[in-house]
């Protein structure tokens, strides 16, 4: 009997806490949970870019209607020339045959001076930037290059000369331009030719009085197109000078401009190069050149008119947070849980982790309505309100709550600046975590880990 007793007070003693009630294995199940939140948030930024796909393709039926991206290119002159080449046949007789092929002459000088005027078109939701422009475009041919290229002028036929002046977008046209070679002006026609100079060639046949390419020239262009407005830095000297009624050009191409102002409501860009820069000589010769292959990429510059604000990407880069968010707020629960000595259940985590994915829901519908610094501020304020009302039901306390809703809220803040720095924000992103998790650190430090003074978790 005395043995059976002491037996029994053994087993009625204090039992071990159990290993799924261990503080460790809490901590375990919240670390699975967050990687499991990483499922939603993956479906967040699949239907952030669905929506961004979507804008980019009202955009693109906006500019087809309107009119697309807009590349100005040349004058360029080209001279047809008769040469001759020697062929054999099976029995080894050699003929000579009679081949047309282009002579192709650069502008000397190039001028440019282009005014935009900008502006936003809808659709529903979306938006798109479209432009008017009036170019103006002067300058002047030198002469042939005889004795370095071996051409002979007797052989160049004078009466089929070509200018050729390049468009990316035709239907931008909004009249028929002319352009004055001498004295004399000259309808400009679309060439309907094997010509493959440009991707589009606008030709005009001039009459060169006493067959010589030294000659001035002038022309207009009143067009629209949309997004962007380059041109090709074609001759020995180009200048541009580009102005406009848009507070936000982005410089695009090869060459930035020399001399940039920008200002609340306007704009004006300047470019000068010599033929140095440019990835072309100043003549040659060719069957059918095929030049616009590769001047997108070598010898392009100009502006692109950016809308003022891109609410889907400072939405997908909130939503590549999120994770960290999620984490650093468990983290949080979990260390105001213990502090406060109050039990919060695991479905009560998956019900804040669920508020928090719903949370870019929110952020990007709201974005599209009323903008990403307003949708951020509304998101952010239902969420933290939410979370905290809820800690304080939890937790019957209203000043942890309180302190938790502060520190979801300076999470929020700190994502924000992350998001609307550029060059500083991984400096900042890693000062800014680093303290968080010293600041865990330090909260950590004042628990007792004695597990007899810990509350029990629930699951």
């Amino acid at each position: 009997m005395e043995n059976q007793t002491i037996e029994n007070q053994q087993n009625t003693s204090t039992p071990k806490p159990r290993l799924a009630e261990s503080v460790l294995v809490k901590l375990a199940l919240i670390g699975v949970l967050t990687l499991l939140l990483l499922i939603p948030s993956v479906w967040i930024q699949s239907l952030i870019s669905e929506r961004q796909s979507r804008q980019e393709s009202v955009t693109r039926e906006i500019s087809e209607k309107w009119s697309g991206s807009q590349l100005i290119e040349g004058p360029i002159m080209v001279l047809p020339y008769k040469t001759t080449i020697i062929q054999k046949d099976s029995t080894g007789k050699s003929t000579t045959k009679e081949v047309i092929t282009n002579i192709y002459l650069m502008p000397e000088m190039l001028d440019i001076i282009s005014q935009a005027n900008p502006e936003i078109l809808h659709r529903g939701i979306f938006d798109a930037a479209v432009y008017n422009t009036k170019i103006n475009v002067k300058g002047k041919f030198g002469a042939l290059e005889l004795k370095k290229s071996g051409i002979d002028p007797s052989m160049v036929e004078w009466d089929k000369v070509k200018v050729v002046i390049g468009m990316s977008d035709l239907k931008g046209l909004k009249n028929n331009p002319s352009i004055k070679i001498e004295n004399a002006t000259y309808p400009v026609e679309p060439d309907f030719t094997s010509l493959n100079l440009f991707s589009n060639n606008l030709i005009v046949l001039p009459e060169l009085k006493n067959k010589s390419t030294v000659t001035d020239f002038s022309f207009e262009l009143n067009l629209r197109g949309s997004n962007e407005l380059n041109f090709t830095h074609i001759a020995k000297n180009t200048a541009v000078r580009l102005s406009g009624k848009w507070n936000n050009p982005k410089f695009t191409g090869k060459y930035l401009p020399e001399e940039r102002a920008i200002t609340d409501t306007t704009f004006t860009a300047s470019w000068k190069m010599p033929y140095f820069n440019r990835p072309f000589a100043q003549q040659w010769i060719a069957q059918n050149q095929e030049l616009h292959a590769n001047t997108n990429q070598d010898a392009t510059f100009g502006v692109e008119f950016i809308l003022p604000v891109d609410q889907y990407q400072k939405t997908m880069r909130s939503a590549k947070y999120a994770i960290l968010i999620i984490l650093m707020t468990f983290v949080s629960l979990f260390f105001t849980e213990l502090l406060n000595k109050k039990k919060v259940h695991l479905l009560q985590y998956i019900l804040i982790g669920s508020a928090m994915i719903i949370y870019y829901i929110l952020l990007l519908s709201f974005s599209e309505q009323l903008g990403f610094n307003a949708a951020y501020l509304i998101a952010s304020v239902a969420t933290v309100l939410l979370i905290s009302v809820f800690i304080a039901t939890l937790l019957k306390s209203k000043k942890p709550a309180m302190i938790f809703g502060g520190i979801l809220s300076v999470f929020y803040s700190f994502i924000y600046v992350l998001i609307q720095l550029q060059d500083l924000a991984l400096l900042f992103g890693g000062i800014g975590t680093f303290i968080i998790v010293a600041a865990m650190m330090y909260l950590s430090a004042k628990i007792n880990w004695d597990k007899k003074s810990l509350v029990q978790p629930q699951y």
